[in-house]
């Protein structure tokens, strides 16, 4: 059973049976994709909510710096498209990292890594229909027709959020109010969660939360996507040239507005504040992959699509650095927090028109993103059922728009319905480590392939670059600084050394009965004000990190529930473990088989990016892999054509 978990594929097959339009398939797809095509398809997938929303968080947590997060994610990113264009060159068909893994390493990694590919596209999607439909009525509520009487088209609250953000910023609100804050006082976003939860309609106690906004743009971008790769390449190109413009405008008005005093400190918060955007930034990045899906709509996959992928990576991380400088230097860095930073900026000196089409192109440049995601899940599940790992249904291709029909429906009711009611960082997260895990498979696919003297090349390859000495010599060099320049921070994380908990955190985990306890406390501070409502959590938070530990220090309250310490901390620890163990590993190997350099860069980089991510994430991870495996041997494990094929 072993060796049939791992049975392989080869290329020459995989050539093969493309040529032959995989029999009973209904012929092959629409040959029309060059590489400005791929370039356009990537810069729309890449530039979405990165540009539009996540590069605000960043930029107030690392200040002008976090231009050094974009180019380190960038290069990160880059080593893996190395790798999947290397990939794309040797094995031109649909499937992108699901069919490089069937060479690599066999079935049961195939199927994982295509799985995986399933949360990156479709749970990648929900996200990004969750953001459109958050700029989208935003827009509509700024449209003002005078003549008309309109004054704003409002959605209601509860239609236009998702069914667990509503819950929990009630949940969270509650809490805080039981604090001792006022409702004026709750962060916006949270009131306005608080206000959807408490205004939807009720059927048997249930609230009626949904994003509707969501639901109707996925429908209409399935409809464009089962119409056919020439429909979408179109409409694609024109979103890129629509946001690209503006984005150059912002830029080119931008520039006479940025004062360099703004630079002055260039990293407020530390090398610490600029990796607290990891993930955001990476978010930004996610969607050069889905190029390598396109590879049988390519008119020369083998030459455009590695082309296409670092063209779309190079002018990115441009864009990102350029919008980056202008924004933190039109506005101090700090303010930048918010969730429409260009449009924020343009406001703020009092350029409204500026701020109006930028809010329109950003519904355009959302939209984009969710083509090309849309676009190349249906693409895996084809491959996969072609392989036998799918019922046949999901590799049938339309007669006339020659899409594959029945896996572009499905996908559109898998995006659907979950971005209804699911919540925006949950999913967020689930993309980043299924997308990240897919990049540090390819990367290792790259690796295994490199000496088989079996395997059949395309015309791209990876330059090599030997990492027998560069990497162990790395490691070294990252052990000195973690051990001199960030000792303490190295030995409590060694030591697993008891750690506070954030202000906002401890009160909101609170009783009642020991809420007040804390209050008490609060008060008897002489310079806390008697008789006066007590916001708790405000009182906290305005105290600097030495005046805080002492307060809980001083606290009756239990330690635990003051401290995160023991297993409750360690757990949060275990990816980092994991990373640590596999680098040892991987410079063993370096210096054992003469790895390349660069996609051994990749790996690392990624696998690094995936362990900040989080315990939680890596348990969704895993619980949604486990389902995957189910699935496996249910089915594809007895269909495999692979296997049926060596038996006979």
């Amino acid at each position: 059973m072993f060796e049939k978990l791992f049975r392989k594929k080869s290329v020459h097959k995989i050539l093969e049976d493309a040529a032959k339009g995989h029999g009973e398939h209904q012929g092959g797809l629409h040959k029309t994709l060059g590489v400005r095509d791929l370039t356009a398809f990537g810069i729309a997938a890449i530039i979405g909510a990165g540009i539009f929303s996540t590069i605000g968080k960043a930029s107030a947590d690392g200040g002008p710096a976090v231009i050094f997060l974009f180019i380190f994610t960038a290069l990160a990113c880059s080593f893996a498209a190395f790798a999947y264009a290397e990939f794309a060159s040797m094995v031109p068909v649909s499937g992108s990292a699901y069919t490089y893994s069937y060479v690599a390493f066999g079935e049961l990694m195939a199927w994982i890594i295509g799985w995986s590919l399933i949360m990156e596209y479709s749970i990648g999607n929900i996200t990004v229909a969750i953001s459109w439909s958050d700029y989208f009525t935003g827009l509509l509520s700024s449209i003002k027709i005078p003549g008309l009487g309109i004054e704003g088209i409002n959605v209601p609250a509860w239609a236009q959020m998702d069914y667990l953000s509503a819950y929990n910023g009630h949940q969270h609100t509650q809490a805080l109010l039981n604090a001792g804050k006022s409702l004026q006082d709750v962060d916006a976003a949270t009131r306005f969660a608080n206000e959807a939860w408490l205004s939807a309609p009720q059927i048997g106690g249930f609230h009626m939360v949904a994003d509707l906004p969501a639901l109707f743009i996925i429908i209409f971008i399935t409809w464009l996507v089962y119409r056919g790769m020439k429909e979408s390449r179109n409409a694609s190109n024109a979103m890129v040239v629509v946001k690209l413009a503006v984005i150059l405008l912002v830029i080119s008005v931008g520039i006479f507005y940025v004062d360099p005093t703004n630079w002055d400190p260039f990293a407020p918060n530390g090398v610490s504040g600029v990796l607290k955007g990891v993930s955001a930034v990476f978010f930004a990045y996610i969607g050069f992959d889905a190029i390598s899906t396109t590879a049988e709509e390519c008119k020369n996959p083998q030459r455009d699509l590695p082309r296409g992928m670092m063209w779309a990576i190079v002018i990115c991380t441009i864009i990102y650095i350029l919008i980056a400088l202008v924004l933190t230097g039109i506005v101090r860095s700090d303010l930048l927090a918010v969730g429409d930073p260009l449009a924020f900026v343009f406001d703020q000196i009092d350029m409204k028109l500026m701020s109006g089409i930028i809010a329109v192109s950003a519904v355009f440049a959302m939209a984009s993103v969710l083509l090309v995601f849309q676009m190349g899940q249906p693409r895996i599940w084809m491959s996969m059922s072609r392989d036998g790992l799918l019922p046949k249904a999901f590799s049938k291709i339309h007669p006339k728009y020659k899409t594959p029909s029945f896996s572009t429906i499905v996908v559109g009711f898998v995006v659907a319905i979950p971005s209804l009611f699911m919540n925006l960082t949950i999913v967020t997260d689930l993309c980043s480590i299924g997308t990240l895990f897919a990049f540090v498979l390819v990367c290792a696919g790259v690796l295994v392939l490199q000496d088989r003297p079996d395997v059949q090349r395309g015309k791209f390859r990876i330059p090599y670059i030997n990492s027998k000495y560069i990497v162990p010599l790395g490691i070294l060099v990252g052990l000195g600084i973690a051990f001199t320049t960030f000792k303490q921070e190295t030995l409590a994380f060694v030591k697993n050394t008891p750690k506070i908990y954030e202000p906002t955190t401890f009160i909101t985990s609170l009783n009642p009965v020991d809420l007040n306890t804390v209050k008490a406390e609060i008060a008897a501070n002489p310079i806390v004000l008697q008789g006066k409502n007590i916001d708790a959590e405000a009182y906290l938070n305005s105290l600097n990190p030495a005046q805080y530990e002492s307060f809980m220090q001083a606290s009756s309250l239990s330690y635990d529930q003051k401290y995160e310490s023991g297993w409750q901390l360690f757990k949060h620890k275990i990816p980092l473990w994991i990373f640590f163990i596999i680098t040892l590993v991987i410079a063993y190997y370096c210096v054992k088989k003469n790895l390349s350099l660069i996609p051994v860069l990749g790996l690392l980089s990624c696998l690094y990016m995936m362990c900040e991510l989080g315990i939680s994430n890596w348990i969704g991870f895993g619980i949604w892999l486990i389902v995957g495996l189910i699935v496996y041997f249910m089915y594809g494990y007895k269909n495999s054509k692979l296997g049926a094929a060596k038996l006979n």
